[in-house]
């Protein structure tokens, strides 16, 4: 660690924790019979009013993480505020864990204080809180956590071994929630305002994690703990990785004024070369980034990646990295350039809930294609632009308008799925198409920070969802998009452009899914000169069509809409897929 981070070797003694002989007694055999609640397995659902109640101040997680047992031990405290009078506090954590104690305050409660019985624990508070006090919960758990089947599109831990044969473990939570190793209140508006890690591992290995490293102790048994802080961090971005780990450092000169420390841990059995390779792509992603959306929003703690044995997720400071350093025809690792995206999209502006996943996965992904055009020019953004439109499913509509769980969005049976994804990314190509770039980045900025001038230090992670946006949008072009917004993300299908020829008329009409005006202008070329039709009302015509005029509708592919082409095409590759 560089002399940047503050030194501060934080004993678990003084802490007042211990782990081995006094820590909770893991039940091994009722564990491995144990299997996580369907509630538990959900994320994102309504919070309770005792929830809605109370302000997360501070969340110390003391987490002893035992690759032999494939179980962690630990003692959580946090630290609310009420907000209105609390008689309970509720909080959720899994219930494979056994919980040993509870306390309030530094007062160990009664069993018959707390109950757990679906994974959404109650606790009896000893005395009421008025609006304004904050309490201390701290509880000690301990048990094998649920495995991740298939990381990152299901939660839990990934407990693999190195090439080296060491232990390699990671968290991948975002689909079935923080509950899953740490007691949480499981919803995306939920965030503490700091969470302090202190993460005990086998002395070999390393344990990089989100947020400032504040040191490490070695307890002289074979056991170190590792350090770490982090301020405001999403939820489901709390992540723990341990393994053989090298650690690359540097830092990045902001166009900002402010010098950003920059981290990658990598296996230690990697190819010197390529990780080397891989950090190199640091500093120009940084780059892009800031020109495009504006200030690193961590810049104070670090741009940090970590080698993982699954794909990738985006934790905060700390984003986990497993494509195998490929590269593809675009120069860059996608990966890297997609989780790095969520540091804007998801850890500084986080979706107020689920239904607004698209802010996070649309938004991001549509930095791909601009990264592209950044890198190698236009011909390198409309092909992967291309790319993203044969993945749609416009099966469900990317927003319904209603509280959503994580399931309901990201399933495809059920939910948008992938349509959050690449269909988000090709409104936001359409939106930028219509309002130009500079209302677009203005408003994507005043999305991301709240503010158009953000600067280090004027600004914090904040919520937002759909509506805010177009808020924003109508703010900054002076106009009302609404029938943007409904024509694209709240129905199902894709808007239909109609032609119809009429003698030398050619007449256009928007058709979209709830039958409302799409007045979205559209460029027609005839004989290769272009004009813009304004669709007043969703309707409009070109006259002086000759019978051998060549027609060609949108010529620049500005806008995003039903094409039979299209349709053929991916009907007839599903059916290549079957064979």
């Amino acid at each position: 660690m560089t002399a940047s981070f503050r030194p501060l070797l934080v004993s678990m003694a003084a802490l007042g924790l211990s782990f081995g002989a006094s820590a909770p007694v893991l039940a091994q055999e009722a564990a491995e019979q144990r299997t996580s609640t369907e509630f538990t397995m959900d994320t994102g659902g309504p919070r309770t009013p005792e929830q809605l109640a109370m302000r997360f101040d501070v969340a110390d997680l003391a987490i002893k993480v035992m690759p032999d047992d494939k179980a962690i031990e630990g003692v959580a405290t946090l630290t609310f505020t009420a907000t209105a009078p609390l008689d309970r506090l509720v909080v959720e954590l899994d219930t494979r864990f056994d919980v040993s104690e509870v306390a309030i305050d530094g007062r160990v409660l009664s069993p018959n204080d707390w109950v757990n019985p679906e994974g959404r624990m109650t606790i009896s508070l000893p005395r009421r809180l008025r609006a304004g006090q904050s309490v201390d919960l701290r509880i000690a758990y301990a048990g094998k956590p649920h495995v991740a089947r298939n990381a990152p599109w299901d939660g839990g831990f990934v407990w693999s071994t190195a090439p080296g044969g060491e232990p390699w473990i990671a968290t991948a939570i975002q689909g079935d929630g923080c509950d899953l190793f740490w007691p949480c209140i499981d919803h995306p508006m939920a965030e503490p305002s700091r969470v302090d890690l202190h993460i005990t591992i086998p002395s070999d290995l390393s344990a990089p994690a989100n947020g400032r490293f504040l040191g490490k102790e070695d307890h002289g048994d074979g056991w170190t703990t590792w350090n770490w802080t982090a301020d405001q961090p999403n939820n489901y971005a709390i992540s723990l990785t341990v393994g053989p780990y090298v650690e690359l450092s540097g830092t990045y000169e902001s166009r900002f004024g402010n010098t950003i420390p920059m981290y990658f841990w990598h296996l230690n059995s990697t190819d010197p070369d390529k990780a080397a390779a891989l950090f190199a792509e640091f500093p120009e992603q940084l780059a892009f980034f800031e020109a495009t959306v504006g200030p690193f929003p961590f810049g104070d703690e670090k741009m940090g990646v970590v080698e993982t044995p699954h794909l990738g997720m985006e934790h905060q400071t700390i984003n986990a990295y497993g494509n195998q350093y490929r590269k593809d025809h675009e120069g860059y690792d996608w990966l890297l350039q997609h989780e790095l995206a969520h540091e804007w999209f998801g850890n500084q502006l986080t979706n107020v809930n689920w239904d607004d996943m698209w802010l996070h996965e649309g938004l991001g992904t549509y930095m791909q294609p601009l990264y592209t055009r950044w890198l190698n020019g236009e011909q390198y953004y409309q092909a992967a632009l291309l790319e993203q439109r044969l993945g749609l499913a416009n099966r469900f509509p990317v927003v319904s308008g209603s509280a959503l769980t994580e399931e309901q969005v990201y399933e495809g049976d059920q939910g948008p799925g992938n349509d959050i994804y690449y269909k988000g990314s090709l409104i936001m190509h359409s939106l930028r198409m219509l309002i130009g770039d500079e209302d677009f980045y203005e408003s994507v900025t005043r999305l991301v920070y709240g503010r158009p001038d953000p600067r280090p230090g004027n600004f914090e992670p904040r919520f937002a969802s759909t509506p805010d946006f177009l808020a924003i949008v109508n703010e900054v072009t002076g106009q009302d998009l609404g029938w943007f917004f409904n024509g694209y993300l709240y129905q199902a299908a894709l808007p239909d452009l109609v032609t119809r020829q009429q003698g030398d008329r050619l007449m256009l009409e928007w058709v979209v899914g709830d039958g409302s005006v799409f007045p979205m202008p559209v460029e027609v070329s005839v004989d290769g000169r272009v004009q813009t039709v304004a669709m007043t009302g969703g309707r409009g015509e070109i006259r002086g069509i000759g019978p051998h005029s060549h027609v060609l509708i949108d010529p620049q592919n500005k806008v995003l809409r039903r094409l039979d082409n299209i349709d053929e095409f991916v009907a007839w590759r599903a059916t290549q897929r079957r064979r």
